[in-house]
């Protein structure tokens, strides 16, 4: 099943945080709240020094390309993942399930902040690009390449499965110091509508 979209309302200040619904597409539905990512610029700080990374004038920061998890024989394209018009966050379609996403709202993966890529784990398909996430533990290594062929190692440093009613929305997208990635997908056991009940995410820090 898909990864959580998430519906956030727009809000005037940069780190705000406002509500959001978490619902997933391929019959993988929640209908909880909680509070959404900060609504700010992947690319940039709206207060970035001038000629710092971001700030006019300065060269902007490669997209990622690729992700890459040895450990569990992943190696996926990434696809730009936005909003959706009725505000919720994109996913892979299910068609594409083997293809990873990253979350354009997120960090660029290796600049500091929380980068976010979203995978299913299974689609209408069959198995999908993170259906042996919940394989990794502490010490595991992800690589992302950007689309210049740069690469990030990061290290992971801990999963955590929780409930889509609970969704840790500032754990995970909230602001950090840190080069951080998390990796999104379904988890857990099965509603009556047969729609899993959990989200599995990983954290991990650039070396």
């Amino acid at each position: 099943m898909s990864p959580a979209h998430h519906r956030r309302q727009r809000s005037a200040a940069p780190t705000a945080l406002a509500c959001l619904t978490l619902a997933l597409v391929t019959g993988c539905t929640s209908h909880a709240a909680a509070p959404s990512p900060p609504t700010r610029s992947p690319t940039h700080s709206p207060t970035a020094p001038a000629g710092s990374p971001g700030s006019p004038g300065a060269e902007q920061p490669a997209a990622p390309a690729q992700v890459a998890i040895p450990s569990i024989k992943v190696t996926s394209s990434l696809m730009p993942l936005g909003l959706n018009a009725d505000g919720t966050v994109e996913v892979p379609p299910a068609e594409k399930g083997m293809t990873a996403g990253w979350y354009t709202g997120s960090a660029i993966p290796g600049e500091r902040g929380a980068a976010v890529l979203i995978g299913h784990n299974d689609t209408r398909f069959g198995r999908a690009v993170f259906h042996d996430l919940k394989k990794i533990g502490k010490g595991t290594d992800i690589v992302v390449r950007n689309e210049q062929g740069q690469t990030t190692h990061f290290t992971v440093t801990g999963t955590e499965s929780v409930s889509k009613q609970a969704f840790p929305t500032k754990k995970v997208y909230g602001r950090t110091d840190d080069r951080a990635l998390r990796l999104i997908t379904c988890d857990g056991a099965f509603d009556a509508q047969g729609h899993p009940v959990d989200n599995l995410i990983v954290y991990a820090t650039a070396r």
